[in-house]
């Protein structure tokens, strides 16, 4: 049914019968895509047609469709853009009268509507002070009446763009920087912007526009689907959601799979990602072409003042002869670009594709759309195993830092670098659910491997390093833990690449334990000698442990702010000091051995001495190094006679204090008997916490609630409970319910419980308040928190010290899980 036979059918071409049709259209399950956007303009077309003529419009007045409608591109909830044009011979008050009766219909239905009534003069001036509506007019398209008059705005202002392209492009260019800038990538947002994004469909509007200013053309392979893909999801999105939003937000991404037939919300957000690339790989290419013209041009007026006029041959045409610098065998530098020498042959010279890459990251200069597309489409594939040149090449390319990105980009486009890693395609365009990651994974390995570039000088062996970064996650593409499936890959591509036995062994080891050093450090009692020996043994050598600690480093930063901080940079050196010590030879000391401080020691006395907890604030941030920018947050040191209800009753009280705990530690210390303070274990708690906002609380404040908590006095829960309906959290996605394990430690100090939560104010407490109605004591307890997830890493035991047995443990972390859910 094509939409003037659906207009016929309702028998009325008014609103009703718009809306009608309109309606019908939208619900055809056999018609979406581009055939229903533009049977939907059509559609429009014929309404709006009639409303013109219904009006009794005078002579020299058109109607016209600018911007995405006169591209005939109409999603489900799009903006009518309408412009009426007349020639100002009529009178106002009849050109008023006609634009109500048009817009008015279009206001009543619901529509949203960007109007405007001008003369073709008039147009143009405001063309040339606004960009937005230059941009719109270039897609004119007559709707009904006076067509003359509009072929003759759309002849002019299209002259006018091509005109001064010089001045309006480099416009057009900041316009699209400065909305990158604000709306992100959208190849690497978990919820992009469909239409303003980096990489949508306002950069591939801005490609045409490029592409009618005759000055340059971007590269059309793809560039269509692309913009079809990414139009198709924003008519679903419009759908599910019946809103006209671009934002496809997390909870519609499911919805709007189902309604393209697509199997689920990741591959609908891989499909929108390829698109997203095939767009900003375009736009980045074009834009480079427009400078690059634009520069020659501006170029040719001053060496023809220079030469005066005189001379012949080709220094009188005003073009500079080109220069071409040599770079590598067969790779030049020419216009700012690497292209490929006269003399390279791919054909026969396959790591000729790497050299060039490498030439041009280690230039920091791009590569040459078109070389490499000739490097794709001529280039002998690498022998298996690789020569070492193609391995020294990749290092090299791996190891230029930020100029690394740009050139492996273009490879990727172009299908070069699934070419020479297989793997690498199941991990392209990948997302990560994650709100900690920045990146998807393919992004994310090669952002690893820029930040690595920086810390060789810190390892052995650079070359292990940059490739274990950029092979860390590519188990990602593979069910189960990627870790595991990522050292099998490694494995088969460390060899592919050439690496001989002993470093394919060493990079699929820091493959498989790249998370060990952060998890253990943030989550493990690192005075526990079974924990120290356990990394031990998984890392084997100093050389892998160093690797291991510059992989971790590298990973962290590259996934995201809120992956690093000095406070875990401080945790992961620590670990690595204890654990390069065990690999030297040396013995942890015991920690049931150590002697409390000076501090803790005189704390306690008093503690015992008045039966009441004593505290103590140091208000000075602790500090990863002594140049590290970022506190680890304030030492907290509590010291009370052992009792119940102790970590609930400290953890209440400050979260009610809105202090965000680090890392806990409590121990019993037995106080000697001739420091005269009577008898009887104290507890002493030696925290790390840090103010949510704000500033620091007094200690003696903290005292005051800490003796109220444990008398009784102090409702924790009913306060926390009063200050959380006070201000409820904004609603989102429900939050997965919590898991707790028991973590298999091999510890033989205590038994490790392990809890992932939601993160909440008030979540240790919750913790604490369980495992004390447990029976059991907690001897330590280790905080990390990454985004909106917590994991809180519990040593516990009996109350005499003991560690629980195995079905102990398995019920003490099912009764936790049940009350925390």
């Amino acid at each position: 049914m094509t939409s003037l036979e659906v207009s016929e059918e309702t028998e009325d071409s008014g609103p009703g019968g718009y809306a009608a049709a309109r309606l019908l259209l939208l619900h055809e399950k056999e018609r979406s895509g581009p055939p229903r956007r533009a049977a939907l303009a059509r559609l429009t077309d014929e309404w709006l047609s009639a409303l013109f003529a219904a009006a009794a419009p005078p002579r020299g007045v058109a109607l016209v469709a600018v911007g995405g409608y006169g591209r005939a591109e109409l999603s489900p909830r799009s903006d009518l853009d309408l412009l009426l044009l007349h020639d100002g011979s009529a009178d106002k008050a009849a050109i008023a009268a006609l634009a109500d009766r048009i817009w008015y219909p279009v206001w009543d239905l619901g529509l949203a509507l960007d109007h405007s009534v001008r003369t073709p003069a008039e147009a143009r001036a405001t063309a040339a002070d606004d960009l937005k509506v230059h941009l719109g007019l270039l897609d004119a398209r007559p709707l009904a009446g006076d067509h003359g008059l509009v072929a003759a705005l759309r002849t002019t202002v299209l002259a006018d763009w091509r005109n001064q392209a010089p001045k309006r492009l480099p416009e057009l260019d900041a316009l699209c920087r400065e909305r990158a800038e604000r709306m992100g990538e959208l190849q690497f947002l978990l919820e992009p912007d469909l239409k303003e994004a980096r990489g949508g469909l306002r950069d591939a509007q801005a490609l045409r526009a490029v592409a009618a200013s005759w000055l340059a053309d971007a590269p059309r392979e793809g560039l269509d689907s692309a913009r079809r893909r990414l139009l198709d999801a924003r008519d679903a999105l419009h759908l599910t959601t019946g809103r006209a939003t671009d934002r496809l937000a997390l909870q519609e991404q499911d919805a709007v799979a189902a309604e393209l037939g697509l199997l689920d919300a990741d591959t609908l957000l891989r499909e929108v990602y390829e698109a997203a690339r095939t767009i900003s790989y375009a736009t980045d290419v074009t834009w480079r072409e427009v400078n690059r013209v634009l520069k020659a041009r501006s170029a040719r007026p001053r060496l023809r003042t220079l030469l005066g006029g005189r001379g012949g041959g080709r220094a009188a045409t005003g073009k500079p002869p080109v220069e071409r610098t040599p770079l590598a065998e067969g790779v030049v530098e020419m216009d700012g670009e690497v292209v490929l020498a006269r003399t390279a042959r791919p054909e026969r010279d396959p790591v000729l594709p790497l050299r060039a890459a490498a030439a041009a990251a280690q230039s920091a200069l791009p590569i040459s759309l078109h070389a490499v597309r000739r490097l794709a489409a001529t280039a002998t594939p690498l022998p298996v195993p690789w020569p070492a040149e193609a391995r020294e090449e990749l290092v090299t390319l791996l190891g230029a830092g930020e100029a690394t990105v740009p050139v492996w980009e273009a490879l990727e486009a172009e299908g070069i670098i699934t070419r020479l890693l297989p793997d690498w395609e199941r991990v392209r365009c990948r997302p990560q659910r994650n709100p900690v990651h920045t990146w998807t994974v393919d992004r994310h390995l090669v952002e690893t491997a820029v930040r690595a570039s920086s810390l060789t000088r810190r390892v052995g062996r650079p070359d292990l390093l940059l490739v274990a970064a950029l092979l860390h996650d590519i188990g990602k593409g593979w069910p189960g833990d990627h870790s595991v499936a990522g050292e099998t890959i490694a494995r088969d591509l460390a060899a592919r690449i050439g690496f001989d036995r002993t470093d394919v062994a060493t990079v699929a080891t820091a493959v498989r334990h790249h998370l060990l050093l952060v998890e253990t450090a943030t989550r493990r009692d690192l005075d526990d000698p079974a924990t120290v020996h356990a990394v031990a043994t998984a890392v084997g050598t100093v050389g892998t442990l160093e690797l291991l600690h510059a992989l971790t480093e590298a990973d962290a930063l590259a996934t995201g702010p809120a992956a690093w901080s000095a406070w875990r940079a401080s945790l992961v050196a620590d670990l690595v000091k204890r654990v390069a010590g065990v690999l030297a030879g040396e013995t942890p000391p015991d920690p049931e051995a150590a002697a409390p401080s000076a501090e803790q020691e005189r704390l306690a006395v008093e503690a015992l001495r008045t039966g009441e907890p004593v505290l103590a604030l140091h208000t000075e941030p602790v500090v990863a190094e002594p140049a590290a920018p970022e506190p680890v947050g304030v030492e907290l040191v509590i010291a009370l006679p052992d009792q119940p209800g102790v970590l609930p009753a400290v953890a209440g009280v400050l979260a009610l204090h809105r202090l965000t705990v680090r890392a806990a530690d409590l121990r019993a210390v037995e106080l000697p008997l001739d420091l005269g303070a009577g008898s009887g274990p104290v507890l002493v708690l030696d925290w790390r916490v840090a103010a949510e906002y704000g500033s620091l609380p007094e200690a003696a404040r903290l005292r005051a609630d800490l003796v109220r908590a444990l008398d009784g006095s102090l409702d924790i829960p009913a306060r926390l409970a009063e200050r959380e309906a006070a201000y409820p959290r904004r609603r989102g996605l429900t939050a997965p319910p919590p898991r707790v394990t028991v973590a298999a430690a091999d510890s033989r100090l205590a038994t490790v419980i392990e809890v992932r939560a939601q993160d909440a104010p008030g979540l240790l407490h919750r913790i604490g308040r369980a495992l004390e109605g447990a029976d059991v004591r907690v001897r330590s307890a280790h905080v990390s928190t990454l985004g909106a997830n917590a994991v809180d890493t519990l040593y516990v035991t009996r109350p005499d010290g003991s560690l629980l047995p195995d079905e102990e443990a398995i019920d003490l972390a099912r009764a936790l899980e049940s009350a925390l859910r």
